[in-house]
């Protein structure tokens, strides 16, 4: 396994998603093997035994699935405290958005949301069947005037997980 970093997307693959996922996966499997991060069977831990375990599903709390989601939960969180604390909350101050920041705190959260996807075994193709069918259940909330009153989750349990 090379751990530089790869050039270019992955051949082969048009998609901008499906090419999102492979890098995100490389990067993680490259950061697993030079920490020397490994599984419980004592091998190196990687992106696709993560996805194998989260789709074979009957997980508990001390698995690594687990762990992993919540280790990336915890970098998204922190990332997200980054780019907030990049906003300007003084009304009053003569400050600029630093643009440039913003965009690059943006992507690190996307890093690890993609990571998060990939733990819980969802590819590209997974997000956006899944996307496709949550952005059709918001569209129907908006048509229904969804709130508190008439608020249930049976919508979202009709979503079909690939």
């Amino acid at each position: 396994m090379s751990l530089s970093p790869p050039e270019h997307a992955p051949s082969g693959n048009n998609d901008k998603l499906d090419q999102l996922f492979a890098l995100q996966a490389q990067l993680n499997d490259r950061i697993f093997a030079k920490k020397d991060i490994r599984d419980r069977e004592g091998r190196v831990l990687t992106m696709s035994v993560l996805a194998r375990q989260a789709q074979a599903g009957n997980l508990g709390p001390n698995t690594e699935v687990n762990d992993w989601l919540g280790r990336y939960l915890t970098a998204l969180d922190d990332e997200s405290r980054e780019l907030r604390e990049e906003l300007l909350w003084k009304w009053w101050s003569k400050d600029t958005l630093d643009m440039q920041n913003i965009r690059v705190e943006i992507i690190d959260q996307l890093h690890f949301w993609i990571s998060l996807a990939l733990t819980a075994g969802l590819d590209a193709q997974a997000v956006f069947s899944i996307y496709m069918q949550k952005n059709a259940v918001n569209h129907q909330r908006q048509e229904s005037d969804y709130g508190r009153a008439n608020k249930n989750e049976d919508d979202n349990r009709n979503i079909r997980i690939p």
